[in-house]
């Protein structure tokens, strides 16, 4: 059933996306009385699951799941229809109509997909608001595990900019910042220091998937959870222990008692606990690779430092925006990942195995508007590149042509629409290919 949902939910979002996208060059163009061919969901090559044709337009649903088309007569596109462009042009062809209009039709896409982004974000704060931690109201420092030690950071430091822009919050976000940042200021033993930030550290943060953990040091030992079968069932360990020692070593945080768990791989470790006010001695054996197997109480010390920042709607209108644009600039900062020799970051980018591998189990609704509101922003973003056989591949030649007052020739734009798809198909394979990799691995 959580493989069934987790592929509805990529399905449904790539069907939404992808059909607003495309009413997005459709609705122009019948504006602009430009005949539209086809209107496809998904592509269709040799095949369609389902079609219609309704006046002039074909509508149809292809079985590849890749995204998806609108055919308008008398432009050169991945069709790749040279009988119909040999022909002399008639007026409800794409190439009779003026250069501006023609520009308008192609930017119409892009231009859905972000002020989708930023209409679900308006909804998405009006309604949930915005939960984060305050970096002001860390007081211990943060957690780092041993990935992000790599990149630069230790165990008590508290970050207090990345690349020089002051860090106020922390958040699902802060991560991916990391990850694209060059430099980190942070607080650390009472002094502001600048460290650079590793790529050999980023590299290990994406081949453990970008998780590195970074969390508030809490000043909180109380057990929230002991899993069973494990050895710390089998010692007696109960959820609401509040541990006190671990082999005969003071503890005040849990990643503390944590380093002490894994010193202890392999033998027994002694702790004392408080139990309904009554100190109690425990051994547990760590004889294998279980670890000790308790997590801590967290609910209590998050909900000192959590906060709900609550939006109206006018208010709202400007933060959505805010966070349209922060989320377009970290993915055009991506780029830096993937293409850096150290990173290799091209080795994780992921198809649609990978993307339906993290979507939720369980139905959310909130990681949903939230996940297409990314994702819309993504495709605007992939979309207006300047690679022919995108939308930015002819949105180039049409600013050419409106400021050199001619066109490229028809030549020209049948081989760059052959180079982009090559550009593209090659890609694709890329993304496959890590795609099919991850999923042997």
């Amino acid at each position: 059933m959580g493989v069934f949902i987790q592929i509805t939910s990529f399905i449904l979002i790539i069907s939404i996306l992808v059909i607003l996208h495309e009413l997005g060059h459709f609705i122009p163009a019948k504006l602009f009385k430009t005949k539209v061919e086809k209107f496809y969901l998904f592509f269709d090559p040799w095949f369609s699951l389902v079609k219609k044709k309704v006046g002039d337009t074909v509508y149809g649903i292809g079985w590849l799941p890749l995204g998806g088309y609108v055919k308008i007569a008398g432009m050169i596109d991945e069709s790749m229809d040279k009988e119909q462009m040999e022909k002399p042009p008639e007026p409800w062809e794409f190439r009779s109509k003026p250069a501006w209009q023609r520009l308008i039709i192609m930017l119409g896409g892009v231009i859905v997909n972000f002020l989708l982004a930023w209409f679900i974000y308006i909804a998405l704060f009006t309604y949930y608001g915005e939960n984060y931690i305050p970096v002001n109201k860390i007081e211990h420092g943060l957690y780092f595990d041993s990935v992000s030690e790599k990149i630069g950071l230790k165990t008590g430091d508290n970050i207090v900019a990345i690349d020089g822009k002051a860090v106020e919050k922390l958040d699902k976000y802060l991560n991916m910042d990391l990850l694209l940042g060059d430099e980190v200021t942070v607080m650390r033993n009472g002094k502001e220091i600048t460290v650079p930030l590793s790529d050999e550290g980023k590299k290990a943060a994406l081949e453990r998937r970008g998780q590195q953990i970074i969390i508030p040091r809490y000043n909180s030992l109380v057990i929230g959870e002991v899993i069973d079968s494990t050895n710390a069932k089998e010692a007696g360990i109960l959820a609401g222990d509040e541990v006190i020692t671990a082999n005969n070593v003071s503890l005040e945080f849990w990643d503390e008692f944590t380093e002490e768990i894994e010193k202890s791989a392999g033998n027994t470790i002694t702790l004392k606990v408080k139990r309904q006010n009554q100190v109690i001695d425990i051994t547990a054996s760590l004889s294998d690779s279980l670890g000790l197997g308790v997590r801590q109480n967290m609910s209590l010390a998050e909900q000192k430092l959590f906060i709900t920042k609550e939006y109206g709607f006018f208010e709202a209108v400007p933060r959505g925006f805010e966070e349209t644009i922060n989320v377009l600039v970290r993915q055009v900062k991506q780029f830096k990942l993937i293409f850096n020799p150290v990173i290799q970051g091209y080795k994780k980018v992921k198809g649609p195995i990978g993307i339906v591998e993290i979507m939720p189990t369980t139905w959310n609704w909130q990681f949903f508007w939230s996940f297409m509101a990314m994702f819309s922003v993504w495709l605007a973003f992939l979309n207006i590149l300047p690679i022919p056989a995108l939308d930015g591949g002819h949105v180039m030649f049409l600013l050419y042509e409106m400021i050199v007052g001619k066109a490229p020739s028809q030549k020209v734009m049948e081989i760059g629409q052959i180079i982009g798809f090559v550009l593209i198909m090659s890609l694709m394979v890329v993304i496959f290919g890590n795609d099919i990799w991850n999923l042997i691995k």
